[in-house]
């Protein structure tokens, strides 16, 4: 707990519980990412493969632009791991009906197996997890970090 000063009358308890939580899911964030680069889930430059593959076995198709915006990153980033990825053949750029310049992103069949292979891989990895905590407190976390995340993003939006 950091000290509280006169000149910063709203630092409260539940101001600094929220800070707290803020940096155990940043720490969380670096740990998820080393296991992630460790077991093949994520690229090695940090590009996560297997999120952009799920945004396009859910969603359909999208362009490079539209993935971007689901994640806090550049178009450029997304679009780095969209190359890498067709590289290897699991996605393949197709037309767009329209926008005639901004290509559609869309799995591979093979991409398509590796989206599901990664993903029950991940499955096992989280299944070893949180022995203590019950199914409903692991449920309300997640949509506490998702209201937070969502602050976090309309704030930034709002910055210079």
């Amino acid at each position: 707990m950091g000290p509280r000063t006169a000149a910063d009358p709203t630092v409260d308890d539940k101001a600094e519980a929220i800070a707290g939580l803020m940096l155990e899911v940043a720490q969380c964030f670096f740990r998820i990412r080393a296991i992630g680069q460790k077991t093949g889930l994520i690229t090695s430059w940090g590009g996560g493969a297997l999120g952009f593959m799920r945004s396009l076995a859910l969603l359909g198709p999208l362009t490079v632009p539209q993935i971007a915006q689901m994640r806090p990153t550049s178009r450029q980033r997304m679009q780095r791991l969209a190359d890498e990825l067709a590289a290897e053949g699991l996605v393949k750029f197709i037309d767009n009906p329209k926008h005639r310049r901004s290509k559609l992103v869309q799995l591979t069949r093979k991409g398509d197996a590796r989206y599901r292979e990664l993903y029950a891989r991940f499955l096992v990895i989280a299944s070893t997890m949180g022995a203590a905590l019950s199914e409903t407190d692991i449920r309300k976390t997640t949509e506490i970090v998702r209201q937070l995340s969502d602050d976090v993003k309309a704030r930034s939006e709002r910055l210079p």
